[in-house]
């Protein structure tokens, strides 16, 4: 493998969620959205692609929530993080319930010359927010996808309700997430994905929004694209 520093990457960025690793399957802690979001995103993907006996790869898996559940509908997950701290929780956390997942701290790049067009699925949540080049990302992703395969991705949108919405309101308001979690200039809109996955040689299938309730913890799936939101992509 690579060494992590090829990564697209931002030690800074990456640094930061390896200093919460400890917290991160705590359900009321600072990762709470992520647990909130988890099934509704997991079930997007389960609707969209076929996972049982499957090669998936989760980018960015953090603790592991996402590939978890991947691993719960028959898939055979590979998931890959650059915070060491990560991992090592997400390996602790799938050995305690008996999940076969092969976590790797890598970057996705070098998976991607290692074992090119290996995956039928790949998913990558809340990712591509915190990375210095998104479509450079993207197109990376696409390329550790067979003919045919399935990409999901998450992430926000870029205007002024996000703005007021998620960092505001979820991180300095509700405080939902801690602070400087996000950068408004790194938030991406629908279009500018798009436009990255076309150039990647990925068709857009789908776009859903993602709403998060902060009193309730109720998570919807809809067609609003404007704060939260999945993009379906097919190679």
């Amino acid at each position: 493998m690579s060494a992590p520093q090829a990564a697209n990457a931002d030690p800074a960025e990456v640094a930061k969620f390896d200093s919460g690793a400890s917290g991160f399957w705590d359900p009321h802690g600072e990762f709470r959205p992520l647990h909130l979001l988890n099934p509704v995103r997991l079930g997007y993907v389960a609707a969209r692609a076929t996972l049982a006996g499957q090669p998936v790869l989760d980018v960015g898996c953090g603790g592991g929530l996402l590939a978890e559940g991947l691993a719960r509908a028959g898939a055979r997950v590979t998931a890959v993080d650059l915070a060491p701290g990560m991992i090592e929780v997400a390996r602790l956390h799938a050995a305690e319930a008996g999940l076969p997942i092969d976590y790797r701290v890598a970057p996705a790049e070098a998976v991607a010359a290692a074992s090119p067009q290996a995956f039928a699925v790949v998913t990558c949540m809340e990712m591509l927010e915190h990375v210095p080049e998104p479509a450079a990302m993207l197109a990376t992703l696409g390329r550790l996808l067979r003919p045919g395969g399935d990409l999901f991705v998450s992430t926000l949108n870029r205007n002024l309700r996000s703005f007021l919405t998620a960092i505001v309101g979820g991180e300095y308001l509700a405080r939902l997430i801690p602070r400087g979690t996000h950068e408004y200039e790194r938030l991406i809109r629908p279009a500018e994905l798009a436009r990255w996955g076309r150039a990647a040689g990925l068709t857009l299938q789908d776009l859903a929004g993602l709403a998060l309730n902060p009193l309730s913890g109720e998570v919807t799936l809809n067609r609003d694209v404007g704060v939260n939101y999945l993009a379906h992509f097919r190679r």
